[in-house]
Parts: C-alpha cells; structure tokens; sequence
C-alpha cells in the first residue's frame, strides 16, 4: 500500500510539472507606434526638424508624451486609438504661450485605419496593428503641412517612418 501511495504521488507530481509553461513574462507584444518623419518641402529629400512642436490629441486636454513638448524635432512616434477607426492630431509649429493662449501655427491632421488585433501569448495578450493607413488634413489659409506622403500603410513595426510631413 505504501507503494502504491510513493507512486501515486510522483504521478502527480510529473503530470504537474509537465503542465507548467515558462514565466508569464511579456517581453514582445507592444501596439506600434505611428513614426512621422518631417522633411523641407523645398529639397523632399532633407529632413527638416518643425520649431517648438506640440502636438495634442484631438478631443485631449493634454499634450501627447511620446516625445518632448515645444522641442524642434525631425521626428515624432505617436499613439493611435485601437478601438476607433480614426485617430485626429492638432500639430502646432512655433508654439508659444501668450496669456495662457497658443500662439503658433496650427494645422489638424487626422488618420484613418483598419486595426488588426493580434494574440501574442497569455502573458502579453493581444496588440494591435493598423492597415489601410490614410490621412486628412484640415485646411486653412494658413497651413504649416504643406504636403503628406503615407510610406506605409501598415503599421505593424516602429523601426522606420510610416509617414512623412513636408514643410
């Protein structure tokens, strides 16, 4: 009988054991990040940094974080909406506070897309890649953004640029 009882455990013990997975630990399951590059519409081939950018999320009282307020940069990675179809931006060029007031330039870009959910594993659960990228800008008589070009329209990777601003 006692046997029997060493047995039965180092069953279950080994069937336990066997039913194990590795660590839930999620080390690749990221939801990409829009990647804009800005170029000089005069020599397409230059990027061009936009003076005191900041950029805000329409619908947002805040800032987008991915990137430093009012820097001059060349190059922005911003978050799309995974449970919209679109996702809107007020980009300001030259911004400034005058009396609590904005006082750059400011042109609203919105993108349109088709979101892809993935299932990466239990631990990270599921991301989301963007297909079908387009884009609509407002226009003014003013407008910074003097041209768009979508270099791709899948959005699945954060490596290289998925669009590019000329100004």
């Amino acid at each position: 009988m006692g046997k029997i009882r060493i047995l039965l455990v180092v069953i279950l013990v080994f069937i336990s054991f066997t039913g194990c997975e590795k660590d839930d630990i999620c080390v690749d399951g990221d939801t990409p990040l829009l990647i804009i590059r800005f170029y000089d519409n005069e020599n397409q081939s230059e990027l061009k940094a936009v003076p005191n950018l900041r950029i805000v999320g329409l619908g947002q009282s805040s800032t987008v974080d991915t990137f430093a307020d009012r820097s001059s940069s060349d190059s922005v990675a911003l978050p799309l909406r995974i449970n919209e179809v679109n996702t809107g931006f007020i980009f300001i060029s030259d911004s400034a506070d005058e009396d609590d007031l904005e006082t750059g330039n400011i042109d609203t870009l919105s993108f349109e897309y088709s979101t892809q959910e993935i299932f990466i594993s239990r631990a990270c659960g599921y991301i989301a890649n963007y297909d079908d990228l387009s884009e609509l800008l407002n226009s003014d008589s003013e407008n910074w953004i003097q041209n768009i070009e979508i270099v791709s329209p899948l959005i699945k990777q954060q490596d290289s640029a998925h669009v590019k601003i000329f100004h």
